[in-house]
């Protein structure tokens, strides 16, 4: 059974109809809480980031896609108040991070990739510290501590202390702890990484009841599935410039075909491209497997029987972001 692919209405962020002066301020697009235009981070030689525009729409998910060295981590750090921008123009939540950076610091919440709690305090304890530091009442704090942890499903582990607790579980004290400060912006640097299918799963389910309650999500990711399940809106970088953006339907509207069928064959090499020419759109022959892009895999099966080649196993299914990936970079998502 073929498993198709759903209509999903994108998000879009009105237009800008102003970049304002090179170097000076940048008119934000319309509810727009991140705006950048050519946004350029280089360390010495090496361009991180080079000349990237963007607008981060309030209330959606927004996702940044790549490999490693892509620019993703670089641009999240500059957005997070965390490290200067090297040229081009940033607003975040209407201030520019280069004069206001501790109170744009004061509205983000943030979700580093390594966890950085404090393993002998218990989970409670994380969340009663971390919430001094925003000067917050005792009691508001302890109010709001308690919500989390009901939301995060820690509220039996409060007492406990950190150490022992799971890789899933020590994610959610730190998305819970993140959102002390009760922050505009919540930014997630690879939140899933290294966690099993049923904590990514529930962590998934986490944060798109966050963006329901309206906080603006702003996520890295290598991971195509999380990617399509979270973001309204996305950008795909290489090479620290921006590849393509918009919503997970767009992109595959874009840049794949509605379906995929996949060849392997066992005993023998696989055919060619020229045995495999125009049974769809593009083919792919990979060491372990063919890849045929066709708006209908069905028929491009019929008719791959029709020729004489005979896998000996295939698969027929949707396209999804990583098709999008691949076609855009050649790369496996993981360098």
């Amino acid at each position: 059974m073929v498993a198709r692919f759903g209509s999903v209405r994108p998000v879009h962020p009105p237009s800008v109809s102003s970049l304002g002066a090179p170097g000076g301020g940048v008119e934000a697009a319309e509810g727009a809480v991140v705006t950048a235009r050519r946004l350029t981070k280089a360390f010495g030689d090496l361009v991180a980031v080079d000349h990237i525009d963007f607008d981060i729409v309030r209330g959606e998910s927004f996702g940044f896609l790549g490999p490693n060295g892509a620019g993703k981590t670089s641009t999240m750090r500059m957005i997070a108040c965390m490290s200067p921008r090297t040229s081009g123009t940033l607003t975040v939540l209407g201030r520019d991070p280069e004069t206001d950076g501790p109170a744009i610091r004061a509205r983000i919440g943030l979700v580093p990739q390594e966890d950085s709690l404090d393993l002998q305090l218990t989970v409670l304890d994380n969340l009663m510290i971390y919430g001094r530091y925003f000067d917050l009442p005792k009691k508001v704090i302890r109010e709001r501590a308690e919500r989390l942890l009901a939301f995060a499903e820690l509220t039996e582990r409060a007492r406990d202390t950190v150490e022992p607790l799971s890789g899933g579980m020590k994610r959610r004290l730190t998305i819970a702890r993140a959102l002390v400060s009760e922050p505009d912006l919540l930014i997630l640097d690879e939140p899933t990484t290294g966690l099993d299918p049923q904590a990514r799963h529930l962590l998934w389910d986490r944060l798109y009841r966050l963006k329901l309650a309206g906080v603006t999500l702003v996520i890295t990711t290598h991971y195509m599935d999380e990617a399509e399940q979270l973001c309204d809106r996305l950008v795909v970088m290489d090479k620290g410039r921006i590849a393509a953006s918009g919503s997970p339907a767009a992109l595959i509207e874009r840049y794949s075909t509605r379906e995929v069928l996949e060849l392997r064959f066992v005993g023998h090499e696989p055919p060619g491209h020229d045995s495999l020419a125009g049974l769809g759109e593009r083919i792919e022959v990979l060491p372990d497997r063919v890849l045929v892009y066709a708006d209908d895999a069905e028929r491009a099966l019929g008719e791959l029987e029709g020729r004489g080649i005979r896998p000996a196993n295939w698969l027929v299914r949707r396209s999804s972001l990583e098709d999008v990936f691949l076609s855009l970079t050649g790369r496996t998502l993981v360098d």
